[in-house]
């Protein structure tokens, strides 16, 4: 009785594999075909009965639980935990949530989804580990957006996300749960997930601090992927020294994400909260103003604020970068197209890398083919689209996208030779109401796609924060900055010196 688990197919099932393909053989080649492969099929075999290479597990912990309504007034909390870290270390005595797209083992993952219900890492994230081993206690995953495919927090099959400054409103996405719980002061720090601005748009919608780092300074090493060349990971907190101390954990090469260069290495980041901006250059991008779907009091707040890095001693400028408004069509096709194919048809994971596969989540996640009805709208609706211009466009489309990233760097970088950081709404609007349960798809789908600057440098990697600059009608209003490749440490330096010298609480609309 055979023990071997990958087992060689019939000569009948070789030749519908064979038919699938595009292939006519004769009976005769067709078994030659089939004796020759049963040394490729012991090879598999082989395979299948070796141990996996993957990072241990060290700190004890239990699979937590789902909290009750009465200590979930947001909707935030997907699980709630409490893994206790190292005794000693930079995030000694502080309480950490983690996006529900991190592994944590042991812990359950949902990412959002129906479809991944019930799924448990074997693993932890880099990140988590990070943090665990940096003293720190990880207590929940916080709730995202269907797979985080949602500018807005409605969309998690697990019910919409409210934000704490107006319940019944958006609390932003993907990250929706990071930054309800961040703004609900529930933890002082939480991490998120960035592809399209999932960490910039909710920490704007809710009041918060931001970072979407240098895509490869944090390792996405353990964290569900979406498409390679957008996948970051980053703090979100209450404030900017908090969001530099969790940086200062998170940062540096992890020897398991071959994304990150040889650049990617941590910095002391907390060390430039005290430089103050006198001496910055800040280039207000015309382009990030004026959006078709804008409110004027967001611009004018923002504009506002950028002139209150003046007083600060920075100065201040108008630049013209074109090709940023272009730029959310150029990521457009990346995010669309290279998430079918890399988060859906590639389960996950796809191939032509070599950094570390969760084969568990990529086992389990495959299961959505048998209820693709489930997705949420906002996903459906960018597969159909990727589909549509992998089948008929062969990719073509991708391709010329990710040629036209480097015009696009190039069009940022340029601009940062002359200023220190580019300064622009997050987004230019603010909370919006989330929709009813029984909303049509047109209001799903608007409420999941609000308009942002923030897309473009997904596809850059310049990193960018969303910090807090005012309100309208009562909900925060997020302005953005932008630094060259690896210049966190000029982003913390601005947005610690706005931090103490405004009261952006007080710059209203």
């Amino acid at each position: 009785m055979s023990l071997d688990t990958v087992k060689l197919p019939t000569l009948e099932e070789l030749g519908e594999i064979a038919a699938e393909l595009g292939f006519s053989l004769a009976e005769p080649d067709l078994a030659a075909h089939h004796e020759a492969l049963k040394a490729s099929f012991a090879a598999y075999n082989t395979l299948d009965r070796m141990a996996d290479e993957t990072p241990p597990v060290t700190y004890p912990r239990l699979p937590g639980r789902r909290p009750a309504p009465e200590e979930n007034r947001y909707g935030a909390w997907y699980v709630k935990t409490e893994i206790t870290g190292a005794a000693s270390g930079k995030l000694a005595g502080k309480r950490v949530a983690l996006k529900d797209n991190i592994c944590l083992a042991g812990v359950p993952m949902m990412n959002g989804a129906s479809t991944l219900e019930g799924y448990v890492p074997d693993i932890d994230a880099t990140v988590a580990t990070r943090i665990l081993d940096a003293g720190g206690t990880i207590v929940g995953k916080t709730v995202c957006e269907y797979l985080c495919f949602s500018g807005g927090s409605h969309t998690s099959a697990g019910g919409p996300v409210h934000n704490p400054h107006r319940m019944g409103y958006s609390a932003g996405g993907s990250s929706s749960g990071s930054a309800a719980v961040g703004a609900a002061g529930e933890v002082p720090m939480a991490l998120g997930g960035d592809q399209g601005g999932s960490i910039r748009i909710p920490a704007s919608f809710c009041g918060i601090y931001g970072l979407k780092p240098t895509h490869g300074l944090v390792p996405y090493t353990g964290i569900m992927p979406i498409e390679l060349t957008l996948d970051h990971t980053g703090p979100m907190t209450a404030t900017v020294e908090d969001n530099a101390l969790l940086l200062d954990v998170l940062a540096g090469p992890d020897g398991l994400d071959p994304r990150q260069s040889a650049l990617a290495v941590a910095r002391p980041y907390r060390d430039a909260l005290g430089l103050g901006a006198a001496g910055l250059r800040i280039g207000i991008v015309e382009e990030g103003f004026g959006h078709r779907d804008a409110l004027p009091q967001v611009d004018a707040i923002v504009r506002e604020a950028a002139a209150r890095f003046r007083g600060l001693g920075a100065v201040v400028e108008t630049v013209s970068i074109p090709l940023h408004r272009q730029g959310k069509a150029i990521w457009l096709a990346i995010a669309a197209e290279g998430a079918l194919m890399q988060m859906m048809l590639g389960n996950g994971f796809g191939f032509n890398w070599q950094g570390l596969y969760v084969t568990s989540l990529l086992d389990f996640h495959s299961g959505w083919r048998s209820r693709a009805a489930e997705l949420s709208d906002s996903l459906k609706n960018s597969m159909m689209l990727g589909h549509y211009m992998v089948t008929r466009h062969r990719g073509h489309y991708y391709a010329k996208a990710q040629n036209l990233v480097r015009r696009l760097r190039r069009a940022y970088d340029e601009a940062l030779e002359r200023y220190d950081l580019l300064l622009m709404p997050t987004l230019p609007i603010v909370a919006t109401p989330l929709p009813a349960a029984n909303a049509p798809v047109a209001e799903i789908l608007q409420r999941a796609f609000e308009p942002a600057n923030t897309s473009q440098f997904d596809c850059t990697h310049h990193p960018a924060m969303s910090l807090p600059c005012g309100r309208v009608d009562g909900l925060p209003v997020g302005m953005m900055l932008v630094a060259r490749a690896f210049g966190e440490e000029t982003i913390y330096r601005a947005a610690a010196a706005f931090e103490r010298g405004v009261d952006w609480k007080t710059l209203s609309a």
